[in-house]
């Protein structure tokens, strides 16, 4: 009887610490879906923002059969470049931009990207794009200029 209690009780505060946790994580661009036409992406999000990338891909990767969308191909990417596939990322942020050239998140992930893998003139390029996009700035525009900044002061 102790023990069922014992084990009741680790497992309720394991509970309330990953709840904690999840309610805790930053949004990321999981919540910049540009599209109302795609397809229901809410449990891939949750997925993302549970960081887990393994199930978010696998979710992913059977909706890009499926569909061809940028949202899609934006998230395919973002995935990939946290799990450090930088290669296949840059190929779904790719795929994302062609099918939709102005879709702000695609461009301010890409850039992030380039940041990371050193290559901030790319990135400056992406910023360049989103000034276009949002002439009176936006949050994918401060966000990239943010990490660009913080990557040329290191």
């Amino acid at each position: 009887m102790l023990k069922y209690a014992v084990t009741t009780a680790v497992a309720t505060l394991a509970l309330a610490a990953v709840t904690t946790t999840l309610l805790s994580i930053p949004a990321y661009a999981v919540d910049n879906i540009e599209s109302t036409d795609g397809p229901d992406l809410t449990s891939v999000k949750a997925k993302i923002e549970a960081k887990n990338y393994t199930g978010a891909l696998e979710e992913l990767r059977g909706l890009a059969e499926d569909t061809q969308q940028a949202d899609v191909y934006n998230l395919l990417g973002f995935t990939l470049r946290k799990t450090g596939d930088y290669q296949t990322a840059l190929t779904y942020y790719t795929k994302a931009l062609e099918l939709q050239p102005g879709h702000k998140a695609a461009r301010e992930y890409l850039g992030e990207l380039y940041v990371e893998t050193g290559d901030v003139e790319k990135a400056k390029v992406q910023l360049s794009e989103l000034g276009k996009l949002c002439p009176q700035g936006c949050e994918e525009l401060e966000d990239l200029q943010k990490a660009i900044d913080t990557k040329v002061t290191k």
